[in-house]
């Protein structure tokens, strides 16, 4: 019989390393380390996969006048690899408050001209947009000039606030039928794009990832104890803990969860994010009498986060609209069960009372909802499990698998 040369059996079959081009206006720098680190996770589990080559345009709106906070963001302006990714940050002129009409097209004005000269240098096979709004439409005008098939990815709020809003609305039909594919974080989340007007054929149901190094539990009285070391936070033995995580705006809703600690004895309260609301929730803490079990811990490190959960009886979030919030799988990995309002996938996460508890969007009922799950808690590793299945490297494969379907058509 004839020898083989040493080979086993076919060859495997190498695929070419393909390029992709995304532009997100959310992505982490300097001023802002926590600023869209979930786009940053997944586009860096891309790479790290070695079969996509990923360049990330990361436009970020500055005014003519940089004032403010505005003056700190034009120090931030830095390109060079990061995880594997290889980003750009660039400049676009923003006209704040008034102007955000007017931002596709000034995005796409910045960033074209170093999107044509690294498309020259080395073509990219595909533009994607990591947000609809306002990246959706200016990655459509991007890709439609570099003559590539373009995708855009759905988060929750690009479509639950933009997608109200009837310019904004216009141009991202016009993105959507433009693209190739676009994906959504969650299966209601697509159904509220196809009520949009979107094509739901078009629609792939990409979820979120997670690091599980990261995210896991800690021990309960040991996060207790390098919490109250870090913030000077007195908990004491058998007191519950219940933490809030994510920006200080409206939609969030932490107001509900101040109002249902009124009614809820020997219960501290953290809240982990930045914004507008911050001092209006001071003053509900101030007003109820309850400053001094309120605590705002602002925005922390990513290492830090798993401590906060690991720490808490539960994870409070009623959200007003979602997709699926990055949020909620963290805590479920920690061992912190749920208390969130029926807003985007929370049906698709919080399938049984392992996961936590989905209420209405009323102090009252969030209180009611804290006050039944802390009375009949889940055990730990039946919360964890309800994460199990996200990961940043199923993230990514999924991603490629996406992006290979598009080019094959």
């Amino acid at each position: 019989m004839a020898g083989n040369g040493g080979n086993a059996g076919p060859q495997a079959v190498t695929r070419p390393v393909r390029r992709v081009l995304s532009i997100a206006t959310l992505y982490p720098n300097s001023a802002k380390p926590r600023f869209g680190t979930f786009v940053a996770r997944q586009m860096e589990a891309l790479a790290a996969r070695g079969d996509w080559d990923v360049t990330l345009i990361n436009p970020i709106g500055i005014p003519p006048i940089a004032f403010g906070r505005y003056r700190t963001l034009t120090r931030v302006l830095t390109s060079g690899v990061e995880g594997g990714v290889d980003v750009r940050r660039i400049r676009f002129a923003l006209l704040p408050k008034i102007g955000a009409w007017l931002n596709p097209a000034a995005i796409a004005r910045a960033v074209l001209p170093l999107a044509r000269d690294l498309h020259a240098q080395r073509p990219f096979d595909i533009v994607d947009a990591q947000f609809f709004y306002p990246d959706g439409p200016a990655a459509a005008r991007i890709a439609k000039s570099l003559g590539l098939p373009l995708s855009i990815k759905a988060r929750g709020a690009d479509i639950h606030y933009w997608g109200m809003k009837d310019r904004a609305h216009l141009a991202m039909l016009e993105a959507s039928e433009q693209a190739a594919g676009l994906l959504a974080v969650s299966e209601a989340l697509a159904t509220d794009m196809e009520a949009l007007g979107m094509e739901r054929a078009k629609i792939t149901i990409h979820r979120t990832g997670l690091d599980h190094a990261r995210f896991h539990p800690l021990g309960r009285e040991a996060a207790r104890q390098a919490l109250s070391a870090a913030y000077g936070l007195r908990i004491a033995p058998g007191q519950r803990l219940l933490a809030s995580v994510g920006a200080l705006i409206p939609r969030k809703g932490q107001a509900y969860v101040i109002e249902a600690l009124k009614a809820l004895d020997d219960t501290l309260l953290v809240l982990v994010g930045k914004g507008p609301d911050e001092e209006s929730l001071r003053q509900l803490a101030a007003k109820l009498g309850l400053a001094a079990r309120v605590h705002f811990l602002g925005s922390v490190d990513h290492d830090r986060l798993p401590v906060i959960l690991s720490a808490a009886d539960a994870m409070v979030l009623p959200s007003a609209s979602e997709g699926l919030a990055n949020a909620w799988v963290e805590a479920l990995a920690c061992g912190a069960p749920l208390v969130i309002c029926d807003a985007g996938g929370a049906r698709e996460l919080v399938r049984d009372a392992s996961a936590g508890v989905i209420v209405e969007r009323n102090g009252a009922a969030v209180a009611q909802g804290i006050r039944a799950l802390l009375a009949n808690p889940p055990a730990q590793q039946a919360v964890i499990a309800n994460a199990a299945a996200f990961s940043w490297e199923a993230n990514a494969a999924a991603l490629a698998d996406y992006y290979e379907g598009l080019l094959a058509r």
